[in-house]
């Protein structure tokens, strides 16, 4: 259906049937127009966009990405009254995510064709620090005081509730504007007209503090399993609110944000295809620079044991085998422990149970590994597929063990890098799967030529 509408809505484009297209764009939802827009290329996104009456255009903006939002403000530069009601329809929290995205003297630009009242209210909230709670909230909200009776907050409500972002939880505030409870709005109107508002009140609510880390808003609307909450300050004065589609961009990016890291490359400020040559190699150089200086120690330690490797190349066929499976090992625990930690399901003091669990993990998923290592080689020596020599069956138990060590050795330290960064203060994320590999690379050659010298030496060595 979403393919239909999209060939419709060019056909209309390249028929210039501006009229037709116009009508057919006030029949559909904000959110269908900006699926709509995926499609089109920029020129024509801001054609469409031109054609938006006033409300819809508002509502079409807040579902678009914010690298499209700034493409269609760039484009409707030379019509001042599209761009100044467009801002200053927008929610104030849209309004204040879309200008922290932009360069500074673009937004201070942009910031000056608000409304007065518009103006003072994105200036504080930008005022807030950076990936504050109060850089999400809005001010729109209703609030009414303690001494109401349940008919002058219904009233109130009519009066003032039109320009609230919603009007699922009203607040209940003193004289000064401290927040001393929230209720929901069935409670007032299943409540008697004549009751006063402070009978409703049991004095317990949930609220977040407007200078804290927006992870902290993630973590609250989570345990709460709210759809909106107050934003105070230090003092407790009620200051906006935070609703749960704003938390769940939070969520969007710093999952795209962790992600980008464990794949070992810095977080992208803007999305792939707005990012430029020489910001990707950027962000991606330094990563790659790192691993390429640990791999070198791999070739160090390869050439540390080059008098083996002369003695019984045959050594030398199993090596990627033996370092991938340790690798892997890695990666997974790794992205195992640093979700979990994300998820609040493990913290710094569970790191002993993981160890041991890891340990057993370890040696279950090494074992595994090395009966089929095993059963390869038995195989490839029975079949006459390759012949490993006299000391094949030597050869297949250095492999054997070497691959229990070493999974193990990848298990253990990819599940506890999280936990020592985390301690450190870093963002678990950067136990990247490249950096885990990497690591045990290195030190699964040391034990898996060790092995090899206990099993074969005397024999081949």
């Amino acid at each position: 259906m979403t393919n239909e509408i999209n060939v419709r809505f060019q056909q209309l484009l390249n028929e210039k049937n501006w009229k037709l297209l116009k009508e057919e764009l006030n029949c559909l939802e904000p959110l269908h127009i900006a699926d709509v827009f995926d499609e089109l290329s920029k020129s024509d996104q801001i054609l469409l966009f031109r054609l938006l009456p006033r409300k819809l255009a508002k509502e079409t903006f807040e579902y678009l990405p914010q690298d499209r939002q700034k493409d269609i403000v760039t484009g409707l530069a030379a019509n001042v009254d599209k761009i100044t009601n467009l801002l200053n329809d927008l929610e104030p929290d849209d309004r204040t995510a879309f200008f922290e995205e932009l360069p500074g003297e673009v937004s201070q630009r942009l910031v000056q064709l608000l409304s007065d009242e518009e103006r003072e209210i994105t200036t504080r909230l930008l005022g807030y620090p950076k990936d504050s709670i109060g850089r999400l909230m809005t001010p729109e909200y209703v609030a009414v005081k303690s001494y109401f009776t349940v008919q002058q907050a219904l009233d109130h409500i009519r009066k003032f509730g039109r320009d609230s972002e919603t009007l699922d939880v009203i607040y209940i505030v003193d004289e000064r504007w401290k927040l001393i409870d929230d209720i929901r709005i069935k409670e007032l109107i299943l409540a008697s007209p004549s009751q006063q508002v402070s009978e409703l009140c049991d004095n317990r609510f949930v609220a977040l503090n407007a200078y804290e880390d927006q992870e902290r808003a993630v973590k609250m609307f989570q345990d709460y399993d709210r759809m909106v909450l107050p934003v105070t300050d230090l003092s407790g004065t009620l200051l906006g609110i935070v609703t749960v589609d704003d938390v769940l961009d939070v969520v969007e990016e710093e999952n795209t944000e962790d992600f980008q890291k464990f794949g070992g490359t810095e977080g992208l400020d803007l999305s792939y295809t707005k990012t430029s040559l020489g910001e990707m190699v950027k962000k991606r150089a330094g990563w790659l620079v790192l691993l390429f200086i640990g791999e070198m120690l791999t070739a160090s330690a390869m050439g540390y044991f080059d008098e083996e490797i002369s003695k019984a190349v045959v050594l030398a066929l199993f090596v990627p085998l033996i370092i991938s499976s340790g690798g892997n090992s890695g990666s997974q625990a790794a992205s195992l422990i640093i979700r979990s930690l994300a998820l609040d399901e493990l913290r710094l003091k569970n790191w002993w149970y993981v160890m041991k669990k890891e340990i057993l993990s370890g040696l279950l998923l090494g074992t595994i590994l090395a009966v089929i290592g095993f059963i390869r080689i038995l195989i490839w020596q029975k079949t006459g597929i390759y012949d490993y020599g006299e000391y094949w069956l030597w050869i297949g138990a250095s492999v054997s063990v070497s691959l229990i060590f070493i999974v193990l050795w990848g298990t253990i330290s990819g599940s506890m890098i999280p936990f020592i960064l985390k301690r450190c203060g870093l963002d678990p994320a950067t136990a990247s799967a490249p950096f885990v590999a990497t690591l045990v690379d290195v030190t699964g050659l040391i034990i898996y030529f060790t092995v090899a010298a206990l099993f074969l030496g005397g024999k081949l060595l």
